[in-house]
């Protein structure tokens, strides 16, 4: 594993801002107040960290470790939440925000499992866990179907899977980590808004 470039804590506290916006914006509309809407934004911000770092025994969780941690998604849920009441903004933004939380959960996730030497393929599928976990928790709490398992969701968590695997390949092939993880984002980014633009998804198993 390459020295990290970008540490791994600047990692989770874009994805912590990102995600913590996602759960603000998926709050419109069902009537939350400012308690149960930041209630939503910690949980879809931490969701998939607490989940990966419970799996790999990685205890507390990352972000219990430090306030720095609270304080952004914090700060990050409220002026969203006051932004959100002044201004109306399309649900494609939703779509959109959740795309680059799942990016960036899911290079937090696969760097992590690297670098505490879990095997390749646990590596991604970590990735992924803590790509889509906190989104799910998120959704259940809404009383939603996850965007993950709806039909109409595309590439959400096979784009998690590209990103993590392409950035377990680079990182095998000896890619400086810098250009491995901006690959991983940049291809799960891709997948992710591909798919919300052209409708791209996997075949259903339908009866015939």
């Amino acid at each position: 594993m390459n020295t990290p470039l970008v540490p791994q804590s600047v990692l989770e506290h874009f994805g912590i801002a990102v995600a913590a916006i996602t759960g603000v914006l998926a709050a419109r509309g069902k009537r939350i107040d400012l308690f149960g809407v930041l209630v939503l934004a910690l949980v879809t911000a931490y969701g998939g960290g607490t989940v990966r770092d419970l799996l790999m025994g990685d205890l507390p969780p990352v972000w219990l470790r430090s306030s720095a941690y609270l304080l952004n998604a914090t700060l990050t849920a409220l002026v969203t939440f006051f932004v959100v009441r002044l201004r109306s903004l399309p649900e494609r933004v939703l779509l959109i925000a959740d795309a680059f939380a799942l990016a960036l959960f899911t290079m937090i996730g696969v760097r992590k499992g690297i670098t505490l030497d879990f095997t390749p393929s646990v590596a991604i599928l970590l990735g992924i866990i803590t790509g889509v976990a906190g989104g799910i928790l998120r959704d259940v709490l809404l009383g939603e179907v996850p965007l993950v398992f709806r039909r109409e969701i595309n590439l959400y968590a096979t784009a998690a899977l590209g990103g993590a695997a392409l950035y377990v390949g680079l990182d095998a092939a000896g890619t400086a980590e810098a250009i491995a993880t901006t690959a991983g984002v940049i291809l799960t980014l891709t997948l992710r808004l591909a798919g919300i633009r052209w409708k791209i998804g996997l075949p259903l198993l339908e009866a015939r």
